[in-house]
């Protein structure tokens, strides 16, 4: 399958990987021994992506359900699928498009929580020229990675655009050529590019792509269907700290930031920078779905626009790629 432009996403943010997350969790005077240990695959290098993660582990949610939780970092020789199928991972962190693409090659995957309830991909513009709608695009430079056109098709179909009226310009990760003027916009994550511009200084406007119909789901944990009929306490037990977790870092994003920097503090991490996306994700996280049901929560209407998606970035799925029935028990 091929990889959007996640890798040089993370690699702008974070200069260095760091290990894996060896942060005791705190409180609890519950004997290593009686835990279950279980890995939890993160999609990408320790940043405050994860802070509910991180979150559950310092406070000892995850020891409170009886497990000892490792959180292994991924990165661009760290994938999330193979430790995930070949069970050495419980679970991992994953999005809906690749979650397809490993399905479509016999990985017995299901979704069974979904963190980001917007899709994160934006179209980052400078203020004095912005791109406020998918119409502001015609005739724009657009920055970006070549492997990311089918993104930029979907959403130019999704709002009867010709994309032949964009000029593509092959960039890396970074907001340098906005900046200098080489382009007029740049398709990125909305809680990276335009947070390391406004760190910076710089008059930035952001589209999000799931405001204009771009429909899928990202930050998606999966497990295998033998997990899942086989460990399914345990993912019962992740999925409530996890809950947990993300609940407190919703109450407190600068404590999550702060969180992230004290576990890692080898990992390149820039406190501001941390702040602003820890805050930024809170809207592309929440929604009247998670506010009535819980954090993590999707219905039928929402499966099924994002089966509108991914068929247009050529991915043919079924609804039963989404099992919520572990989130259900967890929310009760």
């Amino acid at each position: 399958m091929t990889l959007p432009a996640h890798l040089n996403r993370r690699f702008f943010l974070q200069t260095s990987a760091a290990g894996f997350a060896t942060a005791a969790a705190t409180g609890l005077p519950a004997s290593a021994a009686n835990l279950q240990p279980v890995t939890f695959q993160l999609s990408w290098l320790h940043s405050v992506q994860f802070g509910g993660s991180y979150i559950a582990q310092r406070k000892g949610y995850w020891e409170e359900a009886g497990l000892d939780v490792s959180l292994s970092q991924g990165g661009p020789n760290a994938p999330v699928e193979p430790p995930v199928v070949s069970g050495t991972a419980l679970a991992g962190i994953s999005a809906a498009d690749y979650t397809a693409a490993a399905v479509a090659q016999g990985a017995p995957f299901k979704i069974i929580l979904v963190a980001m309830q917007k899709n994160p991909f934006a179209i980052a513009s400078l203020s004095e020229n912005p791109v406020n709608v998918p119409g502001d695009l015609v005739g724009k430079r657009i920055g970006m990675a070549v492997a990311n056109t089918p993104v930029l098709q979907a959403l130019c179909t999704l709002n009867d655009i010709d994309i032949d009226a964009i000029e593509i310009v092959p960039t890396q990760y970074d907001p340098a050529p906005l900046v200098s003027g080489q382009v007029d916009c740049l398709l990125c994550w909305e809680t990276d590019l335009p947070v390391a511009m406004a760190v910076n200084g710089v008059d930035a406007t952001t589209m999000l792509m799931a405001d204009h119909g771009y429909a899928l789901h990202s930050q998606t944990y999966i497990a295998t269907e033998d997990a899942i009929a086989n460990r399914r306490s345990e993912l019962v037990s992740l999925l409530r700290g996890e809950v947990q977790g993300w609940n407190d870092y919703f109450a407190d994003t600068d404590a999550a930031a702060a969180l992230t920097l004290e576990m890692f503090p080898d990992a390149g991490l820039n406190l501001e920078a941390q702040q602003l996306q820890a805050e930024r994700q809170v809207p592309l996280m929440t929604s009247e779905l998670t506010e009535a049901n819980g954090f993590g929560w999707w219905t039928d209407e929402t499966v099924a626009a994002n089966i509108e998606t991914l068929a247009l970035l050529g991915r043919d799925v079924s609804p039963d790629l989404w099992d919520r029935s572990l989130l259900e028990e967890v929310h009760g």
